[in-house]
């Protein structure tokens, strides 16, 4: 009782103050909008992405020097004026170390020379980069059709069981075919060039990107929303292209990160075992300098573009992989 006396004594003397209750009080408007509203802070997909891919150190080193590949193997070549057989009549100019390369051009910049000459007498290093170009430019080409065509078709292959009943006979047959057999045939048939290689690496390359694909959306094609978009009448091609593949980035980009270096590796192979293109690339460089393996004072000719294709393809699957972790929205925590 005490207690309610004291709050009413208080009332009263608020109203013995003379001052109007509007001026006391004042009415707060009800606004549904704001009361549905989430104090979260907002939340940007590909910001996270970056935010967790930068925060790895190691991450900033490897993209550094992904970033000095690329200035030497596009933008070097440009300045570099190289041409394979300028050097070819100069006498004693062949298979030179790098000391006796820049005595015997004094006269040129002396990182032309800094892993001495080749066969022919051209330079090693310049040889290289023109090489990493080729190479880099066959391997980017062949991912963006096969990862373009692998993903669509295997986004539908795996939401559509009609389309399933045909594409598995077709993996069944195709897949079961030797891969790089298959491209060796190919180049065969066809003149060892770079678009020869790029239609051998992509004709069927896509096949297991694909049947990957499907895989991943057989898992979640069956979940609720997807229930639902169905039953609301909307196509399956949309369907796989709106409500599935945005969750599959992490996996895209995981499966990119060990597609690109792979046709690296199969352009050294071919070029290794004699089905070389005309044009000069990191295979063709390897090929022809296989018989200096062992030589004394000519062994940068093969192990150079040994290690420079090695460093690339390392490259580019860590740069790929660690990208493919941090797209994942469960590192975004």
């Amino acid at each position: 009782m005490n207690g309610n006396t004291t709050e009413t004594e208080k009332l009263q003397d608020l109203s013995s103050l003379g001052i109007p209750e509007e001026e006391l009080f004042s009415r707060v408007e009800s606004d549904k909008l704001a009361a549905e509203k989430i104090t979260a802070p907002r939340y940007s997909y590909w910001h996270s992405v970056f935010r967790v891919f930068f925060r790895k150190k190691i991450n900033i080193v490897i993209l550094g020097l992904l970033a000095v590949i690329v200035v030497f193997a596009y933008i070097y070549p440009m300045f570099s004026n190289y041409d394979r057989f300028s050097s070819v009549l100069t006498e004693g100019g062949k298979h030179l170390t790098p000391e006796k390369a820049m005595e015997l051009h004094p006269d040129d910049a002396k990182i032309h020379w800094i892993l001495g000459s080749g066969g022919v007498g051209e330079s090693t290093f310049d040889a290289i980069w023109t090489g990493s170009r080729i190479s880099l430019s066959l391997a980017f080409i062949c991912a963006i059709i096969n990862m373009a065509i692998g993903v669509v078709l295997g986004a539908v292959w795996g939401f559509s069981k009609r389309f399933d009943l045909i594409m598995q006979e077709v993996y069944n047959i195709i897949g079961n075919v030797p891969y790089i057999l298959l491209i060796s045939v190919i180049v065969m048939l066809l003149s060892a060039s770079f678009w020869s290689l790029v239609f051998a690496l992509t004709v069927t390359g896509w096949l297991g990107i694909a049947y990957f694909i499907r895989t991943q959306v057989v898992i979640i094609r069956d979940r609720e929303y997807n229930l639902a978009s169905r039953c609301l009448g909307t196509s399956i091609f949309r369907i796989a292209m709106k409500n599935i593949l945005p969750f599959m980035v992490s996996v895209i980009v995981t499966l990119a990160a060990t597609e690109i270096p792979s046709y690296i590796s199969y352009e050294v192979f071919l070029s290794y075992i004699g089905l070389t293109m005309s044009d000069i690339s990191l295979g063709k460089l390897i090929g022809t300098a296989q018989p200096s393996m062992f030589t004394p004072g000519m062994q940068l000719e093969f192990w150079a573009p040994v290690a420079i294709a090695s460093i690339i393809t390392i490259v580019l699957y860590v740069v790929g992989q660690n990208l493919g972790d941090a797209s994942d929205p469960r590192t975004h925590m």
